[in-house]
């Protein structure tokens, strides 16, 4: 920390990763592996290991181990063998938010491939649950098609947040 660096307010950090563990877990993220994402997104450390999340955490090692397996599983975490041990350091992708949304791509497209199989077993537009149905591939089909250029779209607006940044500090 530099002299210009404002002090951590570590109870406020654990509020807010409490909190957002929560909003997680209201949007589908099981709460234990969205508290050990959002301790590893506050962490400074380049990388932690499960000891080191389940004493920031305050819970089990084995809390620790079916969270970051979940992590791991939806790509939101990575892993490197901790050098001669066992056990591993666990780490957020540069690009974690971006790769996450990429990686989800065969799924979109997965549900739009059976929610069309879907809507034609319906009756397809001829009856109710067949246009629901038909909406659903196509919202599918088009979130699929609008990710390159909304990702385009991510990465320029992320250079240019990190010009500004570079710009407004001291010199």
């Amino acid at each position: 920390m530099t002299k210009d660096t404002p002090p951590r307010d570590e109870e406020a950090v654990r509020r807010y990763v409490e909190h957002m563990a929560m909003i997680l877990d209201d949007l589908g993220v099981p709460r234990m592996p969205a508290r050990v994402l959002m301790t590893m997104m506050v962490s400074d450390a380049p990388s932690l290991t499960a000891s080191d999340l389940a004493d920031l955490l305050e819970v089990s090692p084995a809390a620790i181990s079916g969270a970051v397996r979940y992590l791991l599983h939806v790509t939101l975490i990575a892993r490197l063998p901790e050098p001669g041990s066992r056990s591993y350091r666990y780490y957020l992708p540069d690009d974690l938010w971006y790769e996450a949304a990429f990686t989800r791509r065969p799924m979109l497209l997965s549900i739009a491939d059976l929610s069309d199989e879907g809507a034609k077993a319906l009756g397809g537009a001829a009856t109710p649950s067949g246009r629901r149905v038909e909406e659903m591939t196509r919202f599918y089909r088009f979130i699929n098609q609008e990710l390159d250029g909304l990702m385009d779209r991510w990465q320029k607006y992320k250079a240019a947040a990190e010009e500004e940044d570079r710009e407004s500090r001291p010199a």
